[in-house]
């Protein structure tokens, strides 16, 4: 089987550009969502290119399900877990109380989740340079 890594990095790039551009044009929503699938497909490209594989969504377990010789950053779990809330909320009606959800996202969390996003992003990359 061939190693997918480099297209799952590849993918995550382009899902972190996304994010910009959707936060750009006020689609706050949609730019933590695109943010949280940059840094999960990163986590994946690792786990691959190390020769595992890895499934799930939340990136703070795909985090920790690193082999121990990654010198893994204890703060990028805890950005991870700011980036797993905006796996399901961001898109769903039902996921808040009241209100579409593009009206509970606005640019302090697009803008933190696209620099949490860009931050695992550096990590994976170095890792697998």
């Amino acid at each position: 089987m061939p190693n997918r890594s480099r297209d799952w990095l590849q993918q995550s790039e382009r899902d972190l550009q996304q994010a910009e551009d959707s936060g750009r044009a006020g689609r706050h929503e949609w730019a933590c969502f695109a943010a949280q699938q940059a840094a999960e497909k990163a986590v994946k490209a690792l786990h691959l290119h190390l020769g595992q594989e890895a499934w799930g969504h939340v990136i703070a377990r795909l985090l920790k399900e690193l082999p121990e010789s990654v010198s893994l950053p204890m703060e990028l779990i805890e950005k991870s877990r700011v980036l797993d809330t905006f796996y399901i909320p961001p898109r769903y009606p039902n996921s808040h109380p009241e209100g579409a959800p593009f009206e509970h996202y606005g640019p302090l969390q697009s803008e933190e989740a696209i620099r949490y996003a860009g931050e695992i992003l550096a990590f994976v990359r170095a890792q697998m340079a």
